[in-house]
């Protein structure tokens, strides 16, 4: 099992959430960008600000490593004029991949036309600039029959509405690893979710994000049949170690 090719490697904080200054925080994205090249891993996951400087960084090193990045992060409840221009913006500044945060919120409330015309506009602009579209459906925000029926709703967006051969490009992605739960209940990729999502995304695959953090969960998660997974600690998850990064 290659697991480096399923590792999607993350850093999202901003500088204040890390307690860095600007400077500290960008040197932190440099060094993860680094050795997300250095280790082979599929792509390198961080803020649309910091796009152009990996896709430099990645072009100068020679690598395939994929940029990716987030769009509407990490709430996901902006306007879709808002989901457009961040997207845009990404892709002008060399974004393979683009991570949208479904708005889960509207889909809680039943305003199902917003969501599916965001998953139908979001997926069209990446789909016309070939890029890799995620949606991020926020799992622990969600009972399991909304998840069930949110990556449903996904599936049946794109399917309806574009190729078979454009399928494997779109993804439905558990979460952004920075959703707040009570009592410290898991925030992410517990494996029950993902199944519910495999179940019920299929043809569309799935990314597993948020709290997967050893060799153990990833394979687990890679057995299950996730195409890739989000995750801060790439690299312990490579060296066979347990990370203490929650996302």
């Amino acid at each position: 099992m290659n697991v480096k090719q399923y590792l999607d490697s993350t850093y999202l904080k901003t500088a204040s959430q890390a307690g860095l200054s600007e400077a500290e925080n960008t040197v932190v994205i440099k060094n993860a960008i680094k050795e997300a090249i250095q280790e082979g891993f599929k792509l390198i996951m961080i803020r649309p600000e910091y796009v152009s400087l990996a896709k430099n960084m990645v072009v100068e090193a020679n690598s395939v490593l994929l940029v990716g990045t987030v769009i509407d992060f990490p709430e996901g409840k902006s306007s879709l004029e808002i989901k457009i221009k961040e997207a845009n913006e990404a892709i002008a500044n060399g974004a393979d991949d683009l991570d949208f945060v479904c708005n889960y919120e509207a889909f809680k409330n039943g305003d199902l036309d917003l969501v599916k015309k965001e998953i139908l506009i979001g997926t069209q602009i990446g789909l016309a600039n070939d890029k890799t579209v995620k949606w991020i459906i926020e799992v622990a925000a969600l009972t399991d029959k909304e998840i069930i029926q949110l990556s449903a709703l996904i599936k049946h967006v794109v399917v309806s509405n574009f190729k078979e051969e454009d399928f494997d490009s779109v993804f439905v992605k558990s979460s952004t690893g920075f959703y707040k739960t009570e009592n410290d209940l898991p925030n992410g990729a517990t494996v029950p979710a993902i199944i519910m999502m495999l179940e019920n995304a299929s043809p569309l695959s799935v990314k597993a994000a948020g709290g997967v953090r050893s060799f153990e969960e990833a394979a687990e998660m890679i057995r299950l049949g996730v195409k890739r997974i989000g995750t801060s600690a790439a690299k312990a998850i490579v060296n066979g170690e347990i990370s203490p990064n929650q996302y």
